[in-house]
């Protein structure tokens, strides 16, 4: 049958917006194709906010068929921690099968070149896009975000973030040219003359295991760099974040298949409660390439075990905020207060250590004492959550039970600057809701009224907990910055300081650790927040991640550049 989608049409569609991604990721500055404003949508075949609500609500409790060879079983048990039950299955596969058929049409895929593999990516996100309402809600009830930042963050973020990856696929492919004809001059005999063809060929494939918190965000990057180079793609989502990639599946699929591939180089692998295929995947011969998102416990036993595979991980960091002197006082505090509140802690880039001098700090102002300074931030998250509607707004829900059970204990490492406090969702009155704990700490003991005040600030509390950490200087900041970047990782680090000499140690230590800096926020940018073709999240260079997101080298080892010669 032939393909519904030429290469010739998918060309004229999306080329003209690789090329501007392409020119986003050489110049770093803004760009985006994908709208964040939810009423962009609905217009040129997009999904407005009424019908992808219907659409969203027209998945829960069916069976999503996605055709794949290989299903033995159907699967499911989401409940959304807003307290909805999703009722979703999915096919569950034997694995003997379905790895075996996503291998025949990688051929076709190899050889169609990058370009065409980019533009059938471009499409897929497209048609993502215009499902972004219905994505969001798919989000939402399975990380606990709320619906805007599901929007944002799981919708036009994520898009953005795969369609980084595409173009940078794409500039790697392309470095070597197609074919080149090679002429050795031999003096009076004749040249020595060849024609040579260089073929990008896919490592084989990929397996991409989502995480909870950010299933699109975290899983669009790995997912679009690997099938862009050709790869073959296995999905295997977190049990309690399935639908965002199953949805996300059946749309590739879709594509594959108008396009005329094979719609089996992207499949779903989900598993039985408590089945824990991961590992198995994992290990597989055929998988050669991994992209994980979670723990460091199982991100070291990925990169230790997974031996045939290249691994690329982002796995758990202890993020630090220095603050040694400031030029806004009232905005410094603001910003922190929201970095601190965004999805109740529960991101990869939110701060956790606050290092404080104990003498205090300066301000605009006026000195400030450590306790001072503790207590106004502790107030400025209490006035930014003290509405409800806005809590919920900003919090979303807690994810899990591990995180309430860790937001709970850590209320027992110290003193309480700041108590947690249940907030009600008139909506979802089943949902957890908690805003943020502060908790006072010493840096300079290790031992501190029988509690190891170390133990807890150097190790990730993931969740709206957040510790004070009395310091005895900037230097000793600067010291405990250097030692816990380089021991535990960081996906980013903030300061605030007005004295230059501080900043510029502050910022060597960060080049020398391989951590991400924002210096001085004090407006409607925050620490936590990354922006796609721009902003690199994570180094790849400190213990938190071993690839960044996104640049070259996230893509460069997806796929080897095979050579053929021909004497011309």
């Amino acid at each position: 049958m032939a393909a519904e989608l030429t290469a010739h049409a998918l060309i004229a569609k999306h080329r003209p917006t690789l090329d501007q991604a392409l020119e986003a990721i050489r110049t770093r500055a803004y760009w985006s194709p994908h709208p964040e404003h939810p009423k962009a949508y609905g217009e040129h075949g997009s999904l407005d906010a009424a019908a992808g609500k219907a659409a969203f609500d027209a998945v829960l409790g069916t069976r999503l068929d996605l055709g794949q060879p290989g299903t033995d079983d159907w699967v499911g048990g989401e409940i959304s921690p807003y307290g909805v039950e999703l009722g979703v299955t999915y096919p569950h596969a034997d694995i003997d099968v379905l790895l075996p058929a996503m291998k025949a049409g990688q051929r076709a895929w190899r050889d169609a070149g990058a370009e065409i593999r980019a533009v059938v990516c471009l499409e897929i996100l497209k048609r993502i896009s215009d499902r972004t309402h219905e994505f969001a809600h798919a989000v939402m009830h399975t990380s606990g975000q709320a619906f805007m930042m599901a929007f944002q963050a799981g919708g036009p973020h994520a898009q953005d973030r795969g369609l980084e990856a595409v173009a940078y696929a794409y500039v790697e492919q392309v470095r070597t040219p197609d074919t080149a004809e090679w002429t050795k001059p031999q003096g009076k005999r004749d040249p020595l003359a060849l024609t040579k063809r260089f073929t990008a060929v896919p490592r084989g494939t990929a397996l991409v295991i989502g995480c909870n918190t950010f299933p699109t965000w975290n899983g669009y990057p790995g997912l679009f760099a690997s099938l862009a180079t050709g790869n073959a793609v296995l999905v295997k989502p977190h049990p309690r974040a399935v639908l965002p990639l199953a949805l996300t599946v059946a749309v590739a699929r879709e594509v594959l298949a108008a396009a005329g591939f094979d719609p089996n180089l992207v499949a779903l692998a989900a598993e039985r409660p408590g089945e824990g295929i991961a590992k198995t995947l994992a290990t597989r011969p055929e998988i050669r390439i991994i992209d994980y998102t979670g723990s460091t416990s199982f991100g070291d036993w990925l990169e230790t075990n997974a031996r045939q595979a290249q691994v690329h991980t982002e796995k758990a960091g202890v993020n630090t905020v220095l603050v040694e002197s400031t030029g806004d006082y009232k905005g410094m505090l603001s910003n922190l207060a929201f970095s601190l509140s965004l999805y109740s802690g529960q991101m990869c880039t939110t701060p956790q250590n606050l290092l404080i001098p104990r003498d205090g700090i300066r301000t605009d102002q006026g000195p400030k004492g450590y306790d001072e300074v503790v207590a106004d931030l502790a107030r400025a998250v209490d006035g930014l959550l003290g509405d409800d509607a806005r809590a919920n707004a900003l919090l979303g829900a807690i994810v899990n039970p591990d995180v309430k059970a860790r937001l709970e204990a850590a209320a027992g490492l110290g003193e309480v600057a700041l108590a947690s406090r249940a907030v009600s969702n008139p909506e979802f009155p089943d949902a957890v809701v908690r805003t943020p704990v502060i908790v006072k700490l010493d840096g300079a003991r290790k031992y501190w009224e029988g509690t190891d005040d170390e133990a807890a600030y150097m190790s990730e509390c993931f969740g709206p907990v957040s510790f004070a950490v009395a310091v005895d200087s900037a230097a000793d900041a600067l010291d405990l910055l250097r030692r816990t970047v380089r021991e535990k990782g960081a996906m980013t680090v903030g300061a605030y300081t007005t004295d230059e000499e501080v900043e510029r140690a502050v910022e060597e230590v960060c080049l020398e650790e391989a951590a991400q800096l924002s210096l001085n926020l004090t407006g409607g940018v925050y620490v936590n927040q990354t922006a796609a073709f721009s902003d690199f999240h994570g180094s790849g260079g400190n213990p938190a991640a071993n690839a960044a997101l996104c640049d070259g080298a996230f893509v460069a080892n997806r796929f080897r550049v095979v050579e053929v010669r021909r004497e011309a």
